[in-house]
């Protein structure tokens, strides 16, 4: 599957219809009404009825016009990562601690998102007219990027293709939907208050033992039926191990000046066509991670199990990886996949079996399996079901 479609759907506002279907079934015959807690009240709605409400947001292909700024804190339990003081607004640095991003929609692939760091601040600009920049203030650097043909009326938009699939609560909210089939418990709760609006919450709670994820709240905005709100919480665990939501949020069109960017004079200006040799290699105007890093070497990646318990496959040098000389600015080991991997690698256990040796990490919701041949198996699962998937390969 095409990397830039993989991309797209990740990032399209909604569920599948289908998925949603499958949801439904979960919920079982008995109709699972919303428990009234306290104020706000919202009319009361069952699972199914949620789950159609959002199925119909899902074919409008797009969120509403709005803008809001959006918390992200992941606790996952990994090690200290190799991230200097100043180099927050990374990507990479979304992996642990709370983040604040800052979002504008407009409507017509008018997209604007803003990654703030302690002295620092990368934004996407996504003006409507088939062009986008990327703005990383950290190294004074403008990337105009080059979109493809407007898509037909009914796919969705090409702009957020090339952002992060959990930077929103609804990009968050329909991965983990899709996620969810007859193996889910699904509740729904009202009396939420998410960003100041009244807001429906379900709750899916897999039933496979090997899955790490306890529960998932998703909490819908009670008129729209947005996500506003995604927490997803591990076994054992009180808190959530990772939690992306709206502290403020409008419904209402943002001025057309958030769409609009001049680099500023001085500033390093690159050009960058999506759909080029490097987009399809797995590289994105955000930088190259381990994860394309192991796309450029031979092997297909591949899929074991469904639903909570999907084990994804890749092909994966570890010590071409962990040989790899750190990037150029001033702030490039922050990017470099090789001082990542070893940090990471630190708190890791030397397992084997029949399928052969690795070593394998597991944090609070994922759990990672690389292998002395050349693979890496990643899930929300435990590490036994890692081991598991290595021996059908």
């Amino acid at each position: 599957m095409p990397t830039q479609s993989r991309r797209t759907r990740a990032m399209r506002w909604g569920v599948p219809v289908a998925a949603v279907a499958v949801v439904g079934a979960a919920v079982g015959a008995g109709p699972v009404v919303a428990a009234v807690q306290g104020e706000p009240s919202l009319p009361e709605r069952t699972a199914q009825q949620l789950l159609a409400e959002v199925a119909k947001t899902a074919q409008r292909h797009s969120p509403p016009a709005m803008s809001g700024t959006v918390v992200e804190t992941a606790s996952l339990g990994l090690p200290a990562l190799p991230i200097p003081s100043g180099a927050s607004s990374s990507p990479l640095s979304l992996l642990s601690g709370s983040h604040t991003v800052k979002v504008w929609y407009g409507g017509d692939d008018r997209l604007r998102i803003a990654l703030p760091g302690q002295m620092s601040e990368t934004d996407l600009i996504s003006d409507g007219e088939g062009q986008a920049w990327l703005w990383d203030s950290e190294k004074n650097t403008a990337t105009r990027i080059k979109l493809p043909a407007k898509p037909e009326a009914g796919t969705p938009g090409t702009a957020r293709s090339a952002l992060p699939s959990a930077l929103t609560p609804d990009a968050a909210a329909a991965e983990l939907l899709k996620a969810a089939g007859e193996d889910t418990a699904v509740t729904v709760e009202n009396g939420q208050t998410v960003a100041g609006r009244a807001a429906y919450q379900l709750v899916l709670a897999p039933k496979d033992a090997k899955s790490l994820v306890e529960r998932v709240k998703v909490a819908l905005d009670g008129e729209n039926y947005m996500p506003l709100r995604v927490q997803v919480y591990a076994k054992g665990t009180a808190e959530p191990a990772f939690e992306v939501g709206f502290t403020q949020v409008s419904f209402s069109t943002p001025a057309p000046e958030n769409f609009a960017f001049t680099p500023p004079a001085g500033a390093k200006v690159e050009t960058q066509e999506l759909g080029s040799a490097a987009s399809e290699a797995g590289a994105t105007p955000w930088g190259e991670g381990a994860g394309d890093h192991a796309a450029k070497h031979a092997g297909a990646p591949r899929t074991f199990g469904s639903g909570w318990t999907t084990v994804a496959e890749l092909p994966f040098s570890l010590a071409e990886l962990t040989a790899s000389p750190a990037g150029g600015g001033r702030h490039g080991e922050a990017a470099d996949p090789g001082r990542l991997v070893n940090s990471v690698l630190k708190s890791a256990k030397q397992i084997s079996g029949p399928w052969g040796s690795g070593k394998v990490l597991r944090t609070k919701l994922v759990s990672a399996l690389f292998t002395d041949d050349g693979r890496l198996l990643v899930g929300a699962v435990t590490p036994e079901a890692l081991a598991e998937a290595a021996g059908r390969g």
